[in-house]
């Protein structure tokens, strides 16, 4: 419409600057579409007989609405009007035992608006943008937030090939959502130019959380921008650390905190809540809420002061919302038959029988010639309108059977209707006619389209068992919404791994994923990737049932649950928390206790239905319910406390009595939610399925974790090899996982874990050793899997050998005794302690060089001065050297297959052990504290069980 000489303001005091459009180029003169809600005050309004008038000379084909410019700017235009830059503003807000510093003009300028918001030395900026022109209407704001966190922000870049930040992360996903919701209610109906909010962590100091500071800076760029929203909001997050109550904890309090509540308001009333407890009271959360609520009112009024100073004009002439006239004709005619369509039980019949009630009220109205299906009528309404009425005033209408004969003859035609009304207008107001009828039915007649009072619960039937290869699983139904959960158990190489901002590894052990094809609810779409509400649904079930797992040292498994949503009428996600606690059990994990999910809604304003203005609380909503309803109130937990909780409103808020009244509401559902679970037919199995993996943990030396996993991996994967389990993890503490599939494969790793981490004590017996190989100085012989010790050619025999070769081969299999450990760990043993002892020795005399009457490959040493060889040998070979090594015992007693019965009984072991006592021996090797311990050693080497047992210990 071309603006009236009179006046050169929009209909809300905007004044008209003449500029070029960054975009596209205008002409001089500034026209404004053909819209009859964005013009100008009804006294200053403009009618023009021809259309084709309006937008001649203009080259903006699609309608374009043009808002109010306040972007300042130190150019000249065409005109010579000169704009001023804006302005820097910042403000410091108090928020709990701190300030947070909120910034609007020092950067992105060019925005509708943009802020940065800093806590400590995390740094968040935001920035909101609106489409020039206005989308097609819907039931739903085009509204669109992005939220990334630049590795840049904590000084690292992305892992990725290409270093950049790419798909967005679980995490990011969820702060999108922490955003959108709060801001989308305050979105008023008929705004329909595209929006969008970006947001970005800048700076992370590891301290300052950023998600609850970006609800924040959203809330105040959308005050300061355009946008036809009157009220601020702000977000905090509050946490529970013994009986403090912390506003925007740090993440060092967190830790320690009980709770983790994200909050987001008006200084009027709570917009959204989400959280996680470990089981926590009501009334703890309800505080929690009020602390939160004041942090929020004390926000919102300081930016309220912001907005004042550097706010920009609000684009209300741009609402556009269907005639009010409208209403009244789709209540007539669709009023009665809606009451009976909304009585219908079954979803499908129910949305199909509405869907062609819908079509009916259309054609009606197009066959009385009310609708147009021109796309561009919705927008010239009003003007339409008004042309016609007054081009009817110029007209003489001619009654048929009153021309006279001479006069023009007129064709007689029917009054056109005063307005037209798009198509979608129609759709759109039948929608809310149908919610009308939906809350009043409730209302006044106290049933629901289920036949259910307001707190009722809807059947639930339940079962486990129900895949016979799956580690569990568990189908669980309520009404028309049904969830197939399965649980899957691994070990650490199932953990899912989280990139944070942080440079720390992160691993998950348990995580839930579900997934809501189109099937579910009857229709056709496109299965891809995750989306938000998915992967929002999934960590609330997640969270719900973590606090009840037990601890890892308990049960050492990484733990997967698949929620897959079969059919859905409402609260899916509540159902994949009863689905996934069943589950949890059939797959034989000890979970603390059981856990139900129930979602409430509310119809506020009753007294609009009939009712006497107090707030009807639903408990187990429907989906129509949701979608009609006030309030989406999720609550998970037990009898005795929350575990997880999420709240979305789609009016102006709710109060705290409100909320109160909805949680002790929800407790109830709650309880009855948990009988009908341990009715479940069949029960779950509570023990491991024998399709689940076997994990067995074991602790080692943190030392010695380098010899499980060898040079590059070599030694942990022939380990593996060797011993057929699936998997070996290890630890920096020490702590070694072995996952097997079979109890065999198991056990045998265990031994060779055991025997290559062993620690070696001076003293230690290994009988039926192999000799692995031979060189001049003696023979290195393998105690243990890998382990391997020097038996030098003094040590091999009592006499005197010129070469090992002459009395030992590669293969043959001795008994040693381990001697000495130097200060590289290398390990020295002796074959000769383990000969028969002479008499003389008893007699405590030196050693001779008597040989066992049954070693026949020994017999040359008895030639002349062997006798005196073996005695300054026996100096050196026998005595034995300091270890640094604990004293732990870790050796296996092993029994030789070439020995026979009768050499194990003539060397018993007392005897054995006052060999190596023997002062004569050991003292001209040792101080007084070395034969100290030495003596301790020797006599704690030996173990007066069978020599099949563990004689020193296990690993």
């Amino acid at each position: 419409m071309l603006a009236c000489p009179s006046t050169n303001t929009f209909h809300g005091g905007a004044t008209l600057h003449h500029h070029h459009h960054h975009r596209r180029s205008q002409p001089p003169c500034l026209f404004l579409p053909f819209r009859p809600h964005f013009g100008f005050a009804k006294e200053g309004k403009c009618r023009s007989r021809s259309l084709s008038l309006l937008f001649s000379g203009n080259n903006n084909r699609n309608g374009f609405a043009v808002r109010a410019s306040t972007e300042p700017s130190d150019d000249k235009n065409s005109d010579g009007a000169t704009h001023i830059a804006p302005q820097p503003y910042s403000v410091k807000i108090p928020v709990g035992d701190r300030h947070i510093l909120v910034e609007t003009g020092h950067i992105g300028r060019q925005a509708s608006a943009s802020v940065t918001v800093t806590d400590g030395e995390t740094i968040v900026y935001t920035s909101i943008c609106l489409d020039d022109a206005a989308s097609e209407p819907s039931d739903f704001f085009p509204l669109s937030v992005n939220y990334q966190e630049r590795f840049s922000a904590a000084g690292r870049t992305s892992g990725g090939f290409f270093k950049r930040e790419g798909k967005a992360k679980d995490h990011e996903v969820l702060t999108c959502r922490l955003i959108d919701r709060p801001l989308r209610p305050t979105m008023p109906k008929g705004f329909y130019h595209e929006t969008q909010i970006l947001s970005w962590v800048l700076s992370y100091d590891g301290l300052h959380s950023p998600d609850s500071l970006a609800v924040t800076a959203a809330g105040i760029a959308v005050a300061l921008s355009e946008v036809p929203v009157s009220e601020v909001v702000a977000g905090v997050r509050v946490g529970l650390v013994g009986d403090k109550y912390i506003v925007n904890p740090t993440t060092e309090e967190m830790e320690k905190s009980e709770l983790d509540l994200v909050l987001a308001g008006t200084d009027s009333a709570i917009l959204m809540i989400e959280g996680y407890s470990n089981l926590l009271p009501e009334e703890k959360l309800l505080k929690a809420v009020e602390v939160g609520q004041d942090a929020v009112r004390a926000i919102c009024k300081e930016v309220e002061a912001l907005v004042k100073k550097c706010g920009k004009p609000k684009m209300f002439d741009a609402i556009k919302l269907p005639p009010p006239e409208l209403y009244k004709y789709v209540e007539e005619i669709a009023g009665d038959e809606l009451l009976k369509v909304l009585q219908i039980r079954n979803k499908i019949p129910r949305r199909k029988a509405i869907s062609a009630l819908e079509d009916k009220v259309l054609k009606i109205l197009t066959e009385n010639g009310f609708v147009s299906n021109d796309p561009t009528l919705r927008s010239n309404a009003e003007t339409i309108a008004e042309i016609l009425e007054e081009e009817d005033e110029d007209e003489e209408v001619i009654v048929d059977g009153e021309v006279d004969e001479g006069d023009v003859h007129i064709k007689p035609t029917s009054p056109r209707p005063t307005q037209l009304f798009a198509e979608v207008d129609v759709k759109l107001v039948f929608k809310e006619v149908s919610s009308k009828f939906l809350r009043k039915r409730i209302v006044e007649g106290g049933r629901r389209s289920d036949g259910r009072t307001p707190n009722g619960i809807r059947p639930i039937n339940a079962r486990c068992g129900l895949l016979p290869r799956a580690h569990g699983s568990a189908l669980f139904t309520r009404g028309e919404t049904q969830s197939v959960a399965v649980v899957t158990l691994g070990d650490k190489q199932m953990a899912q791994r989280i990139d944070n901002l942080i440079d720390v590894e992160e691993y998950k052990r348990f995580y839930l994923q579900y997934s809501f094809p189109p099937s579910s609810v009857g229709e056709v779409g496109r299965i891809g990737a995750p989306s938000r509400r998915e992967i929002g649904h999934g960590m609330l079930a997640e969270r719900s049932l973590e606090p009840i797992l037990p601890p890892e040292d308990d049960f050492p498994y990484t733990i997967r649950v698949e929620s897959t949503i079969t059919e859905s009428n409402g609260s899916s996600s509540m159902a994949s928390v009863c689905g996934g606690c069943l589950a949890l059990q059939d797959a034989g994990v000890p979970i603390k206790c059981s856990i139900a999910g129930i979602a409430m809604g509310l119809v506020l304003d009753t007294k609009e239905f009939g009712g006497d203005g107090t707030p009807l609380i639903l408990s187990d909503i429907t989906g129509s319910e949701d979608a009609s309803g006030d309030m989406d109130f999720k609550v998970a937990g037990n009898e005795d406390g929350i575990t997880a909780f999420q709240m979305d409103i789609k009016v102006g808020g709710i109060t705290l009595p409100i909320m109160r009244e909805a949680l002790l509401q929800a407790r109830e559902g709650r309880k009855h939610i948990l009988g009908e679970m341990m009715k479940c037919s069949p029960p779950p199995a509570k023990s491991l399925s024998k399709h689940a993996p076997l994990i067995h943990i074991m602790k080692v030396q943190p030392e010695r974790i380098n010899l499980i996993i060898g040079s590059g991996g070599k030694k942990v994967r022939s380990l593996i090899e060797e011993s057929g389990v699936e998997a070996i993890d290890t630890e920096d503490d020490g702590t070694v996982k072995i996952t097997a599939k079979d109890l065999s494969s198991l056990e045998r790793s265990k031994a060779m874990i055991s025997s290559l981490t062993m620690v070696p004590t001076i003293g230690d017996i290994y009988r039926n050793c192999e000799i692995k190989s031979i060189v001049p100085y003696g023979a290195f012989v393998e105690i243990a899997p890998g382990r391997e010790g020097l038996c030098h050619v003094s040590e091999l025999s009592s006499g005197w050998l010129a070469k090992p070769e002459d009395a030992f081969q590669v293969g043959d299999r001795i008994d040693v005794k381990l001697i000495e450990i130097n200060d590289k760990g290398h390990l020295r043993l002796s074959h000769r302690a383990m000969l028969p002892a002479t008499e003389s020795e008893n007699s405590n005399s030196q050693p001779t060089s008597e040989l066992p009457i049954d070693t026949a490959e020994l017999q040359k040493s008895t030639d002349k001065g062997s006798s005196k060889k073996v005695n300054s040998l026996a100096k050196d070979g026998l005595a034995e050297g300091k270890s640094k090594q604990p004293r732990d015992k870790i050796g296996k007693v092993r029994v030789s297959s070439k020995r026979s019965s009768e050499d194990d009984s003539v060397i018993p072991s007392k005897k054995f052990i006052r060999k190596l006592v023997s002062p004569s021996e050991d003292k001209p090797s040792m101080n007084k504290d070395d034969v100290k311990r030495s003596n301790n050693e020797a006599f704690g080497g030996v173990s007066g069980k069978d020599e099949n047992s563990l004689v020193s210990g296990e690993a």
